[in-house]
């Protein structure tokens, strides 16, 4: 496809690290950054000669993985000097948005990544839980999230990307809860939040029942619907009829 649009195209990731001066990875999981980085043919495989100056990876995945292939990549050497530069840097630095800010080129390379989806997942799940609730009490969900949008409980998951369909055009509880963050990845993500609070030590009740929440989505056939998803597979809620 991109050789069509005349984008330059390579075979392997070394094709790409020999014809690159930076190289930007995002891939699903630590196995897969781990080959494209060191398997047959990965961007390392040529030796301690890098001709890339900085190796940035935007993938999601668990904080040892990243700092080993930050450490291997130290070891390495420039074919050629940026500047003062004589060792290649490799930076971990994941993106927020979603497929939305995606589409819209507004995407944001932070730190932290699996702190902030735990977070996200957390609070997503709070606002389908609590927009469920009202439903089965007799308060619409277009009449708690006005609430919620001008009180304590404003976030993102409810005034930028509300799970209840029928109540926000663009956003994937709009359409079937596809194209969107699929709750395998979220899934995923929480895999790694808890076993990053396990060797830190922390406590992690909210982390522990939203990575069971969402492997059970997953289990019953929803792991490539958007995380908003919980809202109706998982509380059972309801759509909203669109304004007239």
């Amino acid at each position: 496809m991109f050789s069509q649009m005349g984008v330059p195209t390579k075979k392997t990731p070394y094709e790409v690290s020999e014809a690159s001066d930076v190289v930007i990875t995002m891939l699903p999981n630590s196995a897969h950054v781990i080959d494209v980085y060191t398997g047959p043919n990965g961007l390392l495989h040529g030796g301690k000669l890098l001709r890339p100056w900085l190796l940035l990876d935007s993938s999601t995945i668990d904080p040892e993985t990243s700092r080993n292939l930050s450490a291997t990549v130290s070891n390495y050497i420039l074919k050629e000097k940026k500047g003062d530069w004589e060792k290649p840097f490799k930076l971990d630095a994941p993106v927020s948005g979603s497929v939305t800010a995606a589409e819209a080129g507004t995407l944001t390379f932070m730190a932290a990544k699996i702190c902030n989806n735990l977070a996200l997942a957390v609070s997503m799940l709070g606002i389908s839980e609590a927009l469920a609730l009202g439903q089965s009490l007799g308060v619409s969900a277009r009449t708690l999230t006005n609430i919620f949008n001008c009180s304590s409980a404003r976030c993102w998951s409810s005034d930028a990307y509300n799970p209840v369909p029928g109540l926000m055009e663009g956003v994937p509880s709009s359409r079937d809860y596809n194209g969107g963050f699929a709750s395998k990845l979220m899934a995923k993500d929480l895999n790694l939040a808890v076993e990053s609070a396990k060797l830190a030590g922390c406590k992690y009740p909210l982390t522990s029942q939203a990575q069971k929440i969402y492997t059970e989505l997953c289990s019953v056939g929803h792991e490539a619907k958007d995380f908003s998803c919980a809202f109706h597979h998982y509380y059972s809620g309801m759509d909203e009829p669109h304004d007239k």
